[in-house]
């Protein structure tokens, strides 16, 4: 049975490569937790007291909210379909960005690291959650990556980006998540806003 179904075409391909993925993933695995930690270590001071930092970690919902707000508000003073339409979007992609970070917090059930290394690891306040992927970071690039793909402006990418890369790394700093938190937050967040996206142009682009 098992050599019947590896000679089904594209089969072999699929399940070889999935095997070198996982073998791949295992031995990353190996060194992963010493390369967080010893970043976390790094960037991490005893004293997380940076107004910037703190400031830019607490604007992320602020922010995900009036982007999409906003762009509505605009759209419904100037009756424009165009605008109305971009908002919506945001939203779904801030929708997926929270169901897709919810459920890979549950399914992982990291811990933070200042739980797992309370010696080493300096939060600027105690956080319950889960740590892997942050929440902070994919809302981020969500409100990033959507207004960017709405505005195709220079003036509004970079800025987009910039910010949420400060946010990221202000979760590193604050002591309440690790590199590979952040990194897995930003992936999230721009597959979530480039899926919504997707989802638009294929079922409601009319």
């Amino acid at each position: 049975m098992n050599r019947m179904f590896l000679k089904v075409p594209g089969l072999q391909k699929t399940f070889t490569a999935l095997s070198v993925a996982l073998l791949l993933l295992l031995q990353v695995n190996l060194y992963a937790q010493n390369w967080d930690i010893d970043a976390v270590k790094a960037i991490n001071p005893q004293n997380p007291d940076s107004k910037y930092f703190r400031a830019t970690s607490s604007s992320v919902y602020i922010v995900g909210i009036a982007a999409p707000v906003g762009v509505l508000t605009a759209g419904l003073i100037e009756n424009d379909p165009v605008l109305k339409k971009k908002s919506y979007e945001m939203v779904g992609a801030a929708l997926i960005e929270l169901g897709v970070t919810g459920a890979w917090k549950n399914i992982t059930n990291r811990r933070r690291p200042a739980e797992k290394y309370p010696l080493d690891v300096f939060p600027y306040r105690i956080y319950s959650g889960k740590s892997i992927p942050s929440g902070h970071t994919s809302m981020a690039f969500a409100t990033a990556a959507s207004l960017s793909l709405q505005f195709r402006k220079w003036y509004v990418v970079v800025p987009s980006y910039l910010w949420a890369a400060s946010v990221g790394y202000s979760r590193i700093y604050l002591g309440v998540h690790y590199p590979t938190d952040v990194i897995a937050g930003a992936a999230v967040g721009i597959g979530s806003a480039y899926l919504a996206n997707w989802l638009n142009r294929k079922f409601f682009h009319k």
